[in-house]
Parts: C-alpha cells; sequence; structure tokens
C-alpha cells in the first residue's frame, strides 16, 4: 500500500479542517519561506528530513491559540522558530547533564540519552511546551528521519511512525475516517477540532471479593520448634583422638520487638457488637481471633484487603483496634458513624504521626485534639557522600513514645484504661469491614464551568432546572449502561425511580449503599492485587480487570452525586465519566426529549 505524499495529506487535513473545524483551520499558519528553513537548517547544524521541508513548505505549524488543531496528546505541530528553540533548549539541558556521546548507531544506543543534538522537537506536546512531544532524528544512520516521543519525565521512545510522511497520512486518515490516532478519536465541536478517549472496559472482570469468598481463611499457624543446639565434640590435640576447629559467626543482637500500638478507636456506653455494626463489619466473618490469628487472616487472599479489627472492652467503653487494611479510624465519616448519640475517641499512629481525636454525637471537638510529629531517626550519615545507613528496629521512636503516653493519659482524660499488649492473646470477637463510603470532597461539592471543552456552566443557565435534571438522568442511565453497573438490581431500581421523577435516600445499610461500598471494596482490593506489567507471572486480578472496577465505583459515586448534591454539580462528573466520545451528540438528544 503506498504512502501518500506530504502534500497529498496535508490537502486531505487542509479540507477537513474546513468543511468541520473552520476555527481549527483557520489557526494554520501559512508555508514556511525556504529562507527560513535554510537558515534553521544552518541555525542547528543539521540537514532537515524530506518530509519535514515539505511539511513546513505547507504549513509554518499553528498559531498557539485556543481552538489550535494539536496531534492528539502529541500537541500542535511547532513551526519552524520553534522547532529552532525548543531543540536549542533541550541541547542545553542535555549538555548540563554531561552526557557521553555514543557513536554507535543501533536504535536502543540512539534512545540511551535524555536528548541528541541531532533530535529536532517538532510538536510541543500536551501542554504546549518543550517538555513533551514528538521528535524528528536527524542522526545519520538507520532511524534518520523517524519519529520518536520526547517526555522529561521518561526515556524517550520512537512511535510507530517510520517518517513524519506516515504520521500525516494517518492523520489525515483519522479525520476524514474516524479512526483512532494516538488511541484517541478525532471530533469536530464548534467548529474546532477535539480529541477524545475511547474507553471501553472488560464487560466480567474477576471479582478479588469472589476469589476472596472462594477460599477458607487461614487457621493459625504454630511457630516451629527450636532445634537442637549442636555440642562440641571432646577431645583435644595429642590425646590420641581427632581434633576439631570449629567456626562460630557471632551475629548482632536482635534490638527488641516493638511494641503493639495498633490504630484504636473507644466508643462509650457501646457494647464491642455495637462497635463493629458501626464500622461496617461483614456479619459472616464474626469470629473470636488473637491478634496474631487477625493479623495472619487479614494478610491473606480470604481479607482481599479489606480492613480486619478486633473489639472489647475497657470500663465503660467499647474499643476497636485495626490489625490489617486501610487505616479507618482517622476517617471523618467513620468517627461521625462511630459516635452517633454517644462519643467516640480515636487514636491513630502513622509513621512520625501520633493523633487524638474526639467526635460527639458526629460533630468533631477539634479543641479536644492531640497530634504529635516525631522527627525520623534510626540512620546514620557515611562519609564521602554515601547513603545513610539503617540502624535499629525503630524509624521512628517519638511517635512510639507519644503513642504509649497519650494511650497512658486517656485514663485522666476519659476514664480510658487499656493495654494493647494485655489482649493479645485474648480470643476478641473481631470481623472484616466493609468500610463506609467517603465523603466528597469540598472541591467536588463545587459547580464546575466546563467539562472536557463543553460549556457546562452555559447549559446550566439557559436550561429549566427540571429539563435539566431529566437530561443529566439519562446521562446517568447511559453511564451506567457503559460501565454495566446497571446489571446491579440496586442500581436498576435507583436509576428508574430517578427515571419517574422519585426522590431517593441514601442510608447507611441500605441495599444501594451496600452495594456501592462493595464496589469500592472491589476497586480498592483490584488495585493492590493486580500485577506490574513487568512481573514475569500474572496475578489473578489483570489490569483490564482493575480498570473495570475502578470505572464501576467511580460510576456508581456519579450515582450517589445525583442523590446527594445539587444536579448542576452531579452533572459534571456524569459527563466526565461518559466513555462514548458521541456523548455530547446524545446529551443534545436527551435535553431535546426531556
Amino acid at each position: 500500500m503506498s504512502i501518500p505524499t506530504v502534500e497529498e495529506s496535508w490537502a486531505r487535513i487542509d479540507d477537513w479542517l474546513a468543511r468541520h473545524a473552520p476555527v481549527s483551520h483557520a489557526r494554520l499558519r501559512p508555508p514556511t519561506p525556504d529562507t527560513d528553513i535554510e537558515a534553521a537548517q544552518r541555525a542547528l547544524g543539521v540537514s532537515f528530513p524530506d518530509d519535514l521541508v515539505a511539511s513546513l513548505r505547507c504549513h509554518d505549524g499553528v498559531e498557539l491559540q485556543d481552538g489550535a488543531p494539536v496531534l492528539a496528546y502529541y500537541g500542535p505541530p511547532s513551526g519552524v522558530a520553534d522547532i529552532v528553540k525548543s531543540t536549542t533548549f533541550l541541547r542545553e539541558v542535555a549538555a548540563d547533564l554531561d552526557e557521553e556521546e555514543d557513536e554507535d548507531e543501533g536504535e536502543s544506543h540512539e534512545l540511551a540519552a535524555f536528548w541528541r543534538p541531532e533530535w529536532l522537537l517538532i510538536t510541543l506536546g500536551i501542554g504546549w511546551q518543550s517538555s513533551d512531544g514528538l521528535f524528528l532524528s536527524c542522526r545519520p544512520g538507520p532511524n534518520f528521519g523517524r519519529l520518536g516521543r520526547y517526555f522529561d519525565e521518561d526515556a524517550p521512545s520512537f512511535t510507530q511512525w517510520p517518517s513524519l510522511r506516515h504520521l500525516l497520512a494517518d492523520f489525515a486518515d483519522a479525520l476524514e475516517n474516524g479512526r483512532q490516532f494516538n488511541n484517541r478519536i478525532s471530533l469536530a465541536v464548534d467548529g474546532v477540532l477535539l480529541w477524545e478517549d475511547e474507553k471501553t472496559v472488560v464487560p466480567d472482570p474477576v471479582s478479588p471479593l469472589a476469589l476472596a469468598e472462594a477460599t477458607t481463611e487461614p487457621e493459625p499457624t504454630t511457630p516451629p520448634a527450636p532445634t537442637e543446639t549442636a555440642t562440641a565434640p571432646t577431645g583435644a590435640p595429642g590425646d590420641g583422638r581427632s581434633a576439631v576447629l570449629a567456626f562460630v559467626r557471632i551475629a548482632r543482637p536482635r534490638p527488641e520487638p516493638l511494641p503493639d500500638q495498633p490504630d484504636i478507636v473507644f466508643a462509650q456506653g457501646l457494647t464491642p457488637d455495637e462497635l463493629l455494626h458501626r464500622l461496617g463489619a461483614i456479619p459472616t466473618t464474626f469470629r473470636p481471633r488473637t491478634r496474631e490469628r487477625t493479623r495472619q487472616a487479614g494478610a491473606s487472599l480470604w481479607a482481599a484487603h479489606r480492613p480486619l479489627v478486633r473489639a472489647g472492652t475497657a470500663g465503660g467503653w467499647a474499643y476497636a483496634a485495626q490489625e490489617a487494611g486501610a487505616a479507618q479510624f482517622g476517617r471523618p465519616e467513620v468517627l461521625r458513624a462511630v459516635s452517633a448519640g454517644t462519643r467516640a475517641v480515636a487514636l491513630t499512629k502513622q509513621g512520625p504521626e501520633v493523633r487524638v481525636t474526639l467526635t460527639e454525637d458526629g460533630m468533631a471537638r477539634p479543641e479536644a485534639a492531640t497530634h504529635v510529629q516525631s522527627p525520623r531517626e534510626g540512620h546514620v550519615q557515611l562519609p564521602e557522600g554515601q547513603r545513610p545507613r539503617y540502624v535499629g528496629a525503630d524509624p521512628w521512636p517519638g511517635s512510639t513514645a507519644a503513642y504509649s503516653r497519650i494511650l497512658s493519659g486517656l485514663a485522666e482524660d476519659y476514664g480510658i484504661v487499656h493495654v494493647p499488649d494485655d489482649d493479645a492473646k485474648v480470643e476478641l470477637t473481631s470481623a472484616l469491614l466493609l468500610p463506609v463510603l467517603d465523603d466528597f470532597p469540598e472541591h467536588a461539592r463545587r459547580p464546575v464551568p466546563e467539562v472536557r471543552h463543553f460549556d457546562l456552566a452555559g447549559l446550566v443557565e439557559r436550561t429549566p432546572p427540571q429539563r435539566l435534571r431529566t437530561a443529566v438522568a439519562a446521562q446517568l442511565a447511559r453511564l451506567a449502561a457503559e460501565t454495566r453497573i446497571d446489571t446491579y438490581e440496586e442500581v436498576a431500581d435507583a436509576l428508574e425511580r430517578i427515571r419517574l421523577g422519585e426522590s431517593l435516600q441514601l442510608n447507611t445499610g441500605d441495599p444501594l449503599d451496600l452495594r456501592m461500598r462493595t464496589l469500592a471494596a472491589e476497586s480498592w482490593a483490584a488495585r493492590r492485587m493486580v500485577q506490574p506489567a513487568w512481573r514475569a507471572e500474572p496475578g489473578p486480578v489483570a489490569q483490564e480487570d482493575f480498570s473495570a472496577w475502578v470505572v464501576r465505583d467511580q460510576a456508581t459515586r456519579a450515582l450517589r452525586a445525583f442523590i446527594q448534591l445539587p444536579v448542576p454539580v452531579a452533572a459534571a462528573g456524569i459527563l466526565h465519566q461518559r466513555m462514548s466520545v458521541h456523548w455530547r451528540t446524545e446529551l443534545a438528544a436527551d435535553l431535546q426529549e426531556s
């Protein structure tokens, strides 16, 4: 198959932009004079590949203004002046790095540099700066004229295009035929060329929680019996028996083990079972466990990276100690649930930080809080710039001491007397948690004027509230179908009630709430279980499974926003997550039907 010439591809690009995206077409600059091209080659000391010269003779890049046509993630094509400017800048950066020149002509050797003097940066990247973009190799040899990708936070790499001619041909095909270009689809919106990601997810991802359900909780392991100590044979030289020369390696004395200092929350007047229920305990996982058994279970597939806690009593308070999983007791959502109708005191430790928080009937009491931050210790600086060496067992002795001191002080402040080491071997009631949902952060509660280059503020301003609600609800239903969360009965029921205009409440423990929390747990577990690409052995959860769970979790979050936040605010999240590249057309149809 013959590849169109540079001039032919640019003619097709010009024609498509003129018909479908006239604003972007107007941003194309006129041809570069030959004198400017020749001056640039002299200034940089390289000969431009013929494809670059031909392209510059069609257009001297683009005007860097709103609506400028870009090569998807690779950014806008540079004019000759920007090529000289960017290339000169990157040469200076590379010179400061003092890299050795490599005469090898192989591909891997050419890429073994931050920047080569023979490379030209011919686009300005996604940020319209010299920090990334496409480079063209002018290095003599087999890669002359080849296109590569440069990014200042990663190693350079060659793209699939062997020349600029091939890239422009693919660019023209993408515009004319709606094909992917750099994994994106071109659209013409309000006279401007835009690019959208065409997203897909696997319909039936591997479920980490189903894998956990299919396993059993590990039984506690018995520590190995001590081995018999070897004794030295008797005998000495000269007594007629053999002599033995023994070498003994004396190990450094092991440091004392650190005290158990788990995150703990205390709730006044509750029973351990009531406290576990408020934390979101999964009923089928209730069981008496020692601390060691809890930690073994928490590290197993059975737990699926869900929090695992043990609960007991300390005077008139119930307490829960977290033994495994993502930290829970510093979350305001958790403390509100625990303190409903009573008060809760949380003691948490994270590296150098130790915190005590008091929450009364859902309201935080910041004046009663304590926060201690200790400097890092346990390292010594070696001579001649060598890296520090770790010394001792506890890098945060200050926070370890603060935890013990603050825990002792709870007796005076709240009448709480508790020593974590005392219940280590006691079988306390324990359970896995299905964590309560996160609060919406403050930034997610504010209206967003623009989403994916779409004027959301203008839509909200000109659309009656009920019509807007109906159209956004239709978009939510489309998102649910794309992500397949509408296959869950609880979600399907909520969507139908929304379609009928009914108001919904989301209460903790309701079926819809439990479904949302379960999907959040699936997403978290998949994130922890997926193996990086460089691992030889794939894990039980693949990257595509993880992506699917993240998308479902985010879609249910959009549903929750529609239920709990104003429609204009919820609309931003819904439109941002839509997977179809044609969501704008579908939104217009939904507005028309409403």
